[in-house]
């Protein structure tokens, strides 16, 4: 099989994880030359969502990411399965897997402060307060069909006590669902990630890579790939795709439109050439703010995230309704911010109010506030190259049309500043306001679709990886529909990635499967003690 795709060529549009993740498994389970792959990116930076830089036109350089991810090791197989072949930047003799979990075997999570009231005091998250009701409900949720649960909402399975509850708190802000996103995927995520109910006010379970995902995963990839020769054409848009069909009911991709340089091309793929897809972009359109600015919220998709989709989508039936994801920003959108600080007075109170020191916590929320804040309190440093005495930390919102419990403008219309000024009210350390203010630097992100793929849908919406009678084309990323995975995850990319190439290309290597805690005694037993205790 190997021998046989020496001569195949491979145009993957779009360079995020779900790309990079088929080119590596191109060349290392297809055989592919490294030469023969092409990625197609219209960014000047490879990564996709997986971002960590800094702003030069922020003062003092401030350090962004858009978000964070937290591992695990029973749900992410693929990933690791990835990334055991990828060798670290900083240690070339071993892979950034075991780099991940080197790390994590030295700073354990176990956050002692997951939720936080309205009086600076600590809660006992481990009190989930479900009520014989509220189990009741999750227990119908988790037994109803897909095909049953249909487009239906969160808030239609639940009762109004449920919201209210600590577990509701810490799982939604943990996986950014807001009350009318897709029951169907908090059905697979209680699935996906029910092993985790015992420690989940702890977040024991966390593993989380040395740096920031960009720096960690995205860097030592692009460097394998460019050691094997695999091409990454920056300043690319892929605009529209022709599909033909024979008489057999086969389906091949024949030929991408592209825009190269402000001039349309084409790229003919021939008998022979492999197309891989990534449909649409839940980063789309974000725009930054800083200290005494605020990120435009951009509403009539302007850089060309969801153009191929769309332009595609109605060429055949089988090939998903990217409208179901992108129609509604209001549904879908929320805000982060990154703070660089120039001075460790913030970092050391927050160790202390919490008890954990960077890198050892986890998410803290607020559960109180008005604009559902949260923080997280990454080890340090975070970004490779970052000076050790500079620090950072992220945190998001995701009730940012609420005005603020004190600084009283809505989330999305603050400055950095404000929002760094409310979360010193939060965390009650007014005393440190003045300087903190002075010395940190504050980067935002507004980004409208950063939760589209948690939209309502039906099976139809999203198209499967290899559509019926495909070739020599398949899709990739969040919105190809991979059965029992988790979107907004990086394993859910990097699986599908796998499906994709293993697929098309009929190798016979197997694929590691959907990890199912419930199925294990020594896993169930602690959930339902859990869940029923």
């Amino acid at each position: 099989m190997i021998d046989s795709h020496q001569e195949t060529k491979a145009y993957l549009v779009g360079a995020g994880i779900g790309s990079l993740a088929a080119a590596v498994f191109l060349i290392r389970d297809g055989g592919l030359k490294g030469e023969n792959v092409h990625i197609l990116e219209e960014l000047p930076i490879a990564g996709g969502s997986l971002d960590g830089t800094t702003l030069p036109n922020v003062p003092d350089g401030g350090y962004v990411t858009r978000g964070g991810r937290m591992l695990t090791e029973e749900a992410y197989v693929c990933l690791w399965n990835l990334l055991e072949t990828i060798p670290s930047l900083e240690d070339p003799s071993t892979s950034v897997k075991d780099e991940t979990w080197k790390f994590n075997a030295k700073w354990k999570s176990n956050s002692k402060a997951r939720l936080i009231d309205e009086n600076h005091a600590i809660v006992d998250a481990s009190d989930l307060q479900l009520n014989a009701r509220d189990r009741a409900e999750f227990a119908r949720l988790l037994a109803t069909p897909e095909r049953v649960i249909g487009a239906r909402r969160i808030e239609d399975f639940f009762s109004d006590h449920f919201f209210r509850t600590n577990f509701w708190y810490m799982w939604r802000t943990t996986f950014a669902f807001q009350n009318w996103h897709s029951a169907i995927e908090l059905k697979r995520y209680s699935l996906r990630f029910i092993q985790e109910l015992p420690r989940f006010h702890t977040l024991g379970g966390v593993r989380r890579t040395k740096y920031n995902q960009y720096d960690s995963v995205v860097r030592p990839i692009e460097r394998w790939l460019a050691e094997r020769g695999a091409k990454v054409e920056y300043g690319v848009r892929v605009e529209d795709a022709d599909f033909g069909t024979d008489g057999h009911g086969e389906r091949r991709l024949e030929r991408l439109h592209v825009t190269r340089d402000a001039r349309h091309d084409t790229i003919e793929l021939g008998a022979d050439g492999y197309a891989f897809l990534t449909l649409g972009s839940m980063t789309a359109d974000a725009t930054y703010g800083d200290g005494d600015s605020v990120p435009e919220l951009i509403r009539d998709k302007r850089d060309g995230g969801w153009r191929l989709w769309e332009a595609i989508a109605p060429k055949a039936p089988d090939f998903g309704r990217p409208n179901v994801f992108n129609g509604n920003v209001d549904e879908a959108k929320w805000e982060s911010f990154t703070l660089t600080m120039h001075s460790p007075l913030l970092l050391h109170r927050i160790v202390e109010f919490s008890g954990n020191l960077p890198g050892t916590g986890g998410l803290m929320t607020f559960k109180d506030s008005s604009w559902l804040m949260s923080i997280v309190v990454p080890h340090q440093p975070h970004f490779a190259g970052q000076p050790e005495d500079v620090f950072t930390l992220w945190g998001y919102a995701l009730f940012i049309d609420n005005e603020g419990d004190y600084v009283k403008k809505k989330f999305s219309e603050a400055t950095g500043q404000e929002i760094l000024t409310e979360l010193v009210h939060q965390l009650g350390f007014e005393d440190a306001l003045e300087e903190i203010r002075r010395t940190t630097s504050v980067v935002t992100v507004m980004m409208p679709y950063i939760t589209s793929q948690f939209e309502r849908r039906q099976p139809e919406d999203r198209p499967q990886v290899v559509p019926k009678g495909s070739r020599n084309f398949a899709f990739l990323g969040q919105y190809a529909e991979v059965p029992e995975d988790v979107v907004f995850t990086v394993e859910y990319s990097v699986r599908g990635a796998m499906h994709g190439v293993y697929g098309l290309l009929s190798i016979d290597k197997e694929i590691p499967g959907i990890y199912h805690g419930l199925l294990d005694p020594k896993v169930a037993l602690p959930v339902l003690k859990t869940s029923f205790g």
